[in-house]
């Protein structure tokens, strides 16, 4: 049963951040905070945030985005407290102690690929499965999702990394079948995936080390970004690979 913690009295629409204890995820929620003051946060993840988000009727649900019951639950929270209007999915896995990205074929192993879908496309599958329903059909809303240009088919020169570059396409394919229906139910709805860049996380750490050329954006800078480009997507756009800076990416 996911925990809920200081939970106010139901009143205005709103924003779910998904992977909130995260680096982008917690920097996300922070800045559309910022952006959108009147809006009453829900973040949802394994752990609480910190340092706690700054507004004092924010609220966070534990849940595992790789359990349905968990995401079911607290889709019927969120019922009680309202109507979302954004819901920002900012979760992901590149790594973790047994998985690495694959250098080559040969490193491919089922148990690792299996994860990667788990983590980066089936759980994404399913918060929109339980919340994107929920979204307002009468007036603007949003799902985005945080993707990775590497999970571009079109972008793809130098290989490797077998399981994330899949994963990832995966999750791009969800999201464009999903802005397809959207558009039949939701007609002012958006739904876009996003590419934040290579921030500065522990996600990416062991890949920029020894790269000091490599343009990299601090978790602040990225969710500044990000929440400007949201803030400027219409009906039109639904459907769209963007990268942090609003420059389109290919599928």
């Amino acid at each position: 049963m996911p925990l809920i913690h200081t939970i106010p009295e139901p009143s205005r629409d709103i924003t779910v951040v998904v992977g909130v204890s995260g680096g982008v995820g917690r920097a996300l929620a922070s800045a559309l905070l910022r952006h959108h003051p009147d809006t009453r946060l829900v973040g949802l993840g394994r752990r609480p945030p910190e340092p706690p988000l700054e507004s004092p009727d924010s609220i966070f649900l534990d849940i595992d985005i790789t359990r349905e019951d968990d995401i079911a639950r607290a889709a019927e929270a969120i019922d009680a407290l309202g109507t979302p209007t954004r819901i920002v999915i900012a979760t992901g896995l590149l790594h973790a102690p047994g998985l690495a990205p694959e250098r080559a074929l040969r490193d491919i192993r089922p148990e690792a690929l299996a994860r990667l879908f788990e983590v980066n496309a089936i759980g994404p599958a399913l918060i929109a499965k339980h919340l994107a329903p929920r979204m307002p059909r009468d007036r603007p809303a949003l799902i985005a999702a945080l993707s990775a240009r590497v999970g571009s088919l079109s972008d793809n020169r130098l290989g490797g990394w077998y399981g994330y570059r899949a994963s990832k396409a995966a999750l791009n394919m969800m999201i464009a079948t999903l802005a397809v229906e959207l558009r039949r139910t939701h007609p002012l709805g958006v739904c876009v995936a996003l590419h934040p860049g290579t921030v500065r996380t522990p996600l990416s750490a062991p890949f920029v080390a020894g790269q000091p050329g490599r343009k990299t954006l601090a978790p602040e800078e990225a969710a500044q970004a990000l929440v400007a480009v949201m803030h400027g997507l219409g009906p039109a756009d639904s459907g769209r690979f963007l990268a942090w800076d609003g420059a389109p990416i290919d599928w």
